[in-house]
Protein backbone atom coordinates (compact mmCIF):
# COMPACT_ATOMS: atom_id res chain seq x y z
CA UNK A 1 0.00 0.00 0.00
CA UNK A 2 3.01 2.12 -0.33
CA UNK A 3 2.48 4.48 -2.96
CA UNK A 4 2.97 8.27 -1.95
CA UNK A 5 1.67 11.92 -2.36
CA UNK A 6 5.27 12.69 -4.03
CA UNK A 7 5.07 16.34 -5.75
CA UNK A 8 6.90 16.41 -8.82
CA UNK A 9 10.47 16.09 -8.94
CA UNK A 10 11.73 19.40 -9.93
CA UNK A 11 14.57 19.35 -13.11
CA UNK A 12 13.18 16.16 -13.44
CA UNK A 13 14.39 14.24 -17.08
CA UNK A 14 12.11 10.78 -17.68
CA UNK A 15 14.91 9.48 -20.18
CA UNK A 16 17.28 10.40 -17.54
CA UNK A 17 15.59 8.44 -14.89
CA UNK A 18 14.70 5.35 -17.44
CA UNK A 19 18.85 5.46 -18.60
CA UNK A 20 19.65 5.18 -15.05
CA UNK A 21 17.36 2.78 -13.88
CA UNK A 22 18.25 0.17 -17.33
CA UNK A 23 21.81 1.22 -15.62
CA UNK A 24 20.34 0.06 -11.81
CA UNK A 25 19.41 -3.51 -13.04
CA UNK A 26 21.93 -4.34 -16.02
CA UNK A 27 24.19 -7.11 -15.50
CA UNK A 28 25.14 -8.98 -12.05
CA UNK A 29 23.46 -8.01 -9.09
CA UNK A 30 20.94 -4.78 -9.08
CA UNK A 31 20.92 -1.29 -7.95
CA UNK A 32 18.14 -1.74 -5.50
CA UNK A 33 19.44 1.60 -3.48
CA UNK A 34 18.98 3.58 -7.01
CA UNK A 35 16.39 2.18 -8.02
CA UNK A 36 14.46 3.38 -4.71
CA UNK A 37 15.83 6.75 -4.71
CA UNK A 38 14.85 7.47 -7.77
CA UNK A 39 11.09 6.01 -7.98
CA UNK A 40 10.26 7.72 -4.26
CA UNK A 41 11.04 10.87 -5.15
CA UNK A 42 9.13 11.62 -7.89
CA UNK A 43 5.21 11.61 -8.23
CA UNK A 44 2.98 9.10 -10.00
CA UNK A 45 2.77 10.85 -13.24
CA UNK A 46 6.47 11.54 -13.36
CA UNK A 47 6.43 7.32 -12.66
CA UNK A 48 4.54 6.82 -15.58
CA UNK A 49 6.46 9.07 -17.80
CA UNK A 50 9.78 7.18 -16.65
CA UNK A 51 7.44 3.81 -17.94
CA UNK A 52 7.30 5.13 -21.17
CA UNK A 53 10.34 6.86 -21.78
CA UNK A 54 11.96 3.46 -20.71
CA UNK A 55 10.22 1.62 -23.20
CA UNK A 56 11.01 4.18 -26.32
CA UNK A 57 14.56 3.81 -25.17
CA UNK A 58 15.28 0.10 -24.74
CA UNK A 59 12.17 -1.27 -26.11
CA UNK A 60 11.46 -2.92 -22.52
CA UNK A 61 8.75 -3.23 -20.24
CA UNK A 62 9.94 -0.97 -16.93
CA UNK A 63 7.45 -2.81 -14.54
CA UNK A 64 7.87 -6.48 -16.12
CA UNK A 65 12.12 -5.67 -15.46
CA UNK A 66 11.17 -4.41 -12.10
CA UNK A 67 9.32 -8.15 -10.94
CA UNK A 68 12.24 -10.02 -12.26
CA UNK A 69 14.92 -8.16 -10.62
CA UNK A 70 13.54 -7.36 -7.65
CA UNK A 71 12.24 -10.21 -4.75
CA UNK A 72 9.74 -9.94 -1.86
CA UNK A 73 8.30 -7.10 0.07
CA UNK A 74 10.62 -5.11 -1.89
CA UNK A 75 9.34 -5.93 -5.25
CA UNK A 76 5.61 -5.57 -4.08
CA UNK A 77 6.55 -1.94 -2.93
CA UNK A 78 7.95 -0.60 -5.73
CA UNK A 79 5.32 -2.48 -8.43
CA UNK A 80 2.91 -0.35 -6.35
CA UNK A 81 4.77 2.96 -6.79
CA UNK A 82 4.76 2.25 -10.43
CA UNK A 83 0.93 1.49 -10.66
CA UNK A 84 -1.45 4.53 -12.07
CA UNK A 85 -2.93 5.89 -8.68
CA UNK A 86 -6.11 5.96 -10.17
CA UNK A 87 -7.85 2.65 -8.92
CA UNK A 88 -4.89 1.37 -6.48
CA UNK A 89 -5.95 2.73 -3.17
CA UNK A 90 -9.16 1.56 -4.09
CA UNK A 91 -8.38 -2.06 -5.18
CA UNK A 92 -5.86 -2.25 -1.99
CA UNK A 93 -8.52 -1.53 0.68
CA UNK A 94 -10.79 -3.77 -0.96
CA UNK A 95 -8.02 -6.91 -1.11
CA UNK A 96 -7.16 -5.62 2.93
CA UNK A 97 -10.69 -6.41 4.06
CA UNK A 98 -11.72 -9.24 1.67
CA UNK A 99 -12.28 -12.39 3.31
CA UNK A 100 -11.17 -14.02 6.24
CA UNK A 101 -8.51 -11.76 8.77
CA UNK A 102 -7.72 -7.96 7.91
CA UNK A 103 -4.73 -6.59 6.46
CA UNK A 104 -5.00 -4.01 8.81
CA UNK A 105 -1.01 -2.38 7.80
CA UNK A 106 -2.37 -1.44 4.41
CA UNK A 107 -5.48 0.47 5.93
CA UNK A 108 -3.12 2.10 8.20
CA UNK A 109 -0.28 3.26 5.29
CA UNK A 110 -2.81 4.56 2.77
CA UNK A 111 -5.39 5.97 5.06
CA UNK A 112 -3.12 7.67 7.51
CA UNK A 113 -1.10 9.25 4.38
CA UNK A 114 -3.90 10.47 1.35
CA UNK A 115 -5.08 14.02 1.57
CA UNK A 116 -8.51 14.49 2.11
CA UNK A 117 -9.10 15.00 -1.37
CA UNK A 118 -7.61 11.79 -2.30
CA UNK A 119 -9.57 10.15 0.07
CA UNK A 120 -12.80 11.60 -1.01
CA UNK A 121 -11.58 10.01 -4.76
CA UNK A 122 -10.45 6.87 -3.27
CA UNK A 123 -14.66 6.15 -1.91
CA UNK A 124 -16.13 7.29 -5.07
CA UNK A 125 -14.24 4.86 -6.91
CA UNK A 126 -14.15 2.16 -4.29
CA UNK A 127 -18.29 2.74 -4.55
CA UNK A 128 -18.29 2.40 -8.45
CA UNK A 129 -16.16 -0.40 -8.36
CA UNK A 130 -17.55 -3.14 -5.10
CA UNK A 131 -21.36 -1.14 -4.70
CA UNK A 132 -20.58 -0.67 -0.83
CA UNK A 133 -19.18 2.42 1.11
CA UNK A 134 -15.55 2.46 2.34
CA UNK A 135 -16.69 3.38 5.88
CA UNK A 136 -19.41 0.32 5.95
CA UNK A 137 -16.58 -1.61 4.90
CA UNK A 138 -14.00 -0.31 8.01
CA UNK A 139 -16.84 -0.67 10.19
CA UNK A 140 -17.31 -4.44 9.78
CA UNK A 141 -14.06 -5.43 9.44
CA UNK A 142 -12.42 -3.34 12.35
CA UNK A 143 -13.16 -2.64 16.09
CA UNK A 144 -12.59 -0.54 19.05
CA UNK A 145 -10.48 2.86 18.63
CA UNK A 146 -8.78 2.22 15.19
CA UNK A 147 -11.82 1.32 13.82
CA UNK A 148 -12.93 4.95 14.99
CA UNK A 149 -9.70 6.59 13.97
CA UNK A 150 -10.00 4.61 10.56
CA UNK A 151 -13.22 6.19 9.68
CA UNK A 152 -12.67 9.50 11.22
CA UNK A 153 -9.62 9.94 8.29
CA UNK A 154 -12.24 7.85 5.72
CA UNK A 155 -14.67 10.97 6.72
CA UNK A 156 -12.11 13.46 4.88
CA UNK A 157 -12.86 16.04 7.24
CA UNK A 158 -9.73 17.73 7.87
CA UNK A 159 -9.48 21.07 7.93
CA UNK A 160 -8.18 22.63 4.75
CA UNK A 161 -7.31 26.32 6.12
CA UNK A 162 -3.69 26.68 6.16
CA UNK A 163 -3.59 29.18 8.45
CA UNK A 164 -2.61 28.24 12.09
CA UNK A 165 -4.66 29.24 15.28
CA UNK A 166 -1.77 29.95 18.09
CA UNK A 167 -4.19 29.76 20.45
CA UNK A 168 -5.98 26.34 19.12
CA UNK A 169 -2.65 25.38 19.07
CA UNK A 170 -1.90 25.84 22.43
CA UNK A 171 -4.82 24.36 23.18
CA UNK A 172 -4.74 21.03 21.69
CA UNK A 173 -0.76 20.60 22.40
CA UNK A 174 -2.40 20.96 26.53
CA UNK A 175 -5.10 18.29 25.32
CA UNK A 176 -3.14 16.15 23.94
CA UNK A 177 -1.00 15.89 27.22
CA UNK A 178 -3.51 15.98 29.44
CA UNK A 179 -5.14 12.99 27.44
CA UNK A 180 -1.91 10.86 28.05
CA UNK A 181 1.27 11.79 29.72
CA UNK A 182 -0.48 13.42 32.53
CA UNK A 183 -3.19 11.80 33.75
CA UNK A 184 -3.28 8.03 34.77
CA UNK A 185 -4.84 6.05 31.54
CA UNK A 186 -5.43 7.41 27.98
CA UNK A 187 -8.17 9.34 26.63
CA UNK A 188 -8.13 8.10 23.26
CA UNK A 189 -11.02 10.09 21.31
CA UNK A 190 -9.02 13.21 22.32
CA UNK A 191 -5.68 12.10 20.13
CA UNK A 192 -8.48 10.58 17.23
CA UNK A 193 -10.31 14.17 17.14
CA UNK A 194 -7.14 16.03 17.35
CA UNK A 195 -4.94 14.15 15.02
CA UNK A 196 -7.87 13.60 13.02
CA UNK A 197 -9.74 16.31 12.16
CA UNK A 198 -7.26 19.51 12.54
CA UNK A 199 -5.28 20.99 9.46
CA UNK A 200 -1.66 19.94 8.68
CA UNK A 201 -0.39 22.82 9.37
CA UNK A 202 -2.03 23.30 12.79
CA UNK A 203 -0.85 19.94 13.86
CA UNK A 204 2.54 20.40 12.62
CA UNK A 205 2.88 23.09 15.08
CA UNK A 206 0.98 21.42 17.64
CA UNK A 207 3.85 18.59 17.76
CA UNK A 208 6.43 21.70 18.31
CA UNK A 209 5.00 23.07 21.19
CA UNK A 210 3.32 19.14 22.74
CA UNK A 211 7.71 18.99 22.83
CA UNK A 212 7.68 22.42 24.75
CA UNK A 213 5.22 21.26 27.32
CA UNK A 214 5.86 17.79 27.66
CA UNK A 215 9.36 17.53 26.95
CA UNK A 216 8.48 14.49 24.44
CA UNK A 217 8.03 14.12 21.24
CA UNK A 218 4.67 13.23 20.50
CA UNK A 219 5.59 10.09 18.80
CA UNK A 220 7.12 8.78 22.01
CA UNK A 221 4.08 9.92 24.15
CA UNK A 222 1.94 7.68 22.05
CA UNK A 223 4.62 4.90 21.72
CA UNK A 224 3.40 4.99 25.63
CA UNK A 225 -0.07 5.72 26.08
CA UNK A 226 -1.16 3.44 23.25
CA UNK A 227 -0.93 -0.18 21.51
CA UNK A 228 -1.47 -2.64 18.81
CA UNK A 229 -3.09 -1.04 15.21
CA UNK A 230 -3.97 2.56 16.87
CA UNK A 231 -0.64 2.69 18.01
CA UNK A 232 0.42 2.25 14.27
CA UNK A 233 -2.44 4.17 13.07
CA UNK A 234 -1.61 7.12 15.32
CA UNK A 235 2.26 7.02 14.55
CA UNK A 236 1.57 6.92 10.58
CA UNK A 237 -0.57 9.69 10.86
CA UNK A 238 2.14 11.99 12.90
CA UNK A 239 4.82 10.26 10.60
CA UNK A 240 2.52 11.22 7.30
CA UNK A 241 1.58 15.30 9.15
CA UNK A 242 5.59 15.60 9.33
CA UNK A 243 6.52 14.53 5.92
CA UNK A 244 4.88 11.90 3.37
CA UNK A 245 7.89 11.33 1.49
CA UNK A 246 9.51 10.88 4.96
CA UNK A 247 6.82 8.15 5.96
CA UNK A 248 7.42 6.54 2.30
CA UNK A 249 10.89 6.33 2.80
CA UNK A 250 10.62 5.01 6.29
CA UNK A 251 8.03 2.10 5.25
CA UNK A 252 10.53 1.22 2.20
CA UNK A 253 13.68 0.95 4.13
CA UNK A 254 11.86 -1.39 6.49
CA UNK A 255 10.50 -3.64 3.36
CA UNK A 256 14.13 -3.62 2.61
CA UNK A 257 15.21 -4.67 6.12
CA UNK A 258 12.50 -7.23 6.46
CA UNK A 259 13.62 -8.62 2.62
CA UNK A 260 17.36 -8.98 3.66
CA UNK A 261 16.57 -11.16 6.78
CA UNK A 262 14.38 -13.00 4.56
CA UNK A 263 16.66 -14.16 2.10
CA UNK A 264 19.26 -14.47 5.31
Amino acid sequence: ATKGTIKDFYGFKANDDAEALRKAMKGLGTDEDTIMKILTSRSNDQRQQIAVAFKTLFGRDLVDDLKSELTGKLEKVIVALMTPSKLYDALELRNAMKGAGTKENVLIEILASRSPAEVNHIKKVFKEEYGSDLEDSITSDTSGYFQRMLVVLAQANRDPDSKVNDALVEQDAQDLFKAGELNWGTDEEKFITILGTRSNAHLRKVFDKYMTISGYQIEESIDRETSGHLEKLLLAIVKSIRSVPGYFAETLHRAMKTNKNEDE
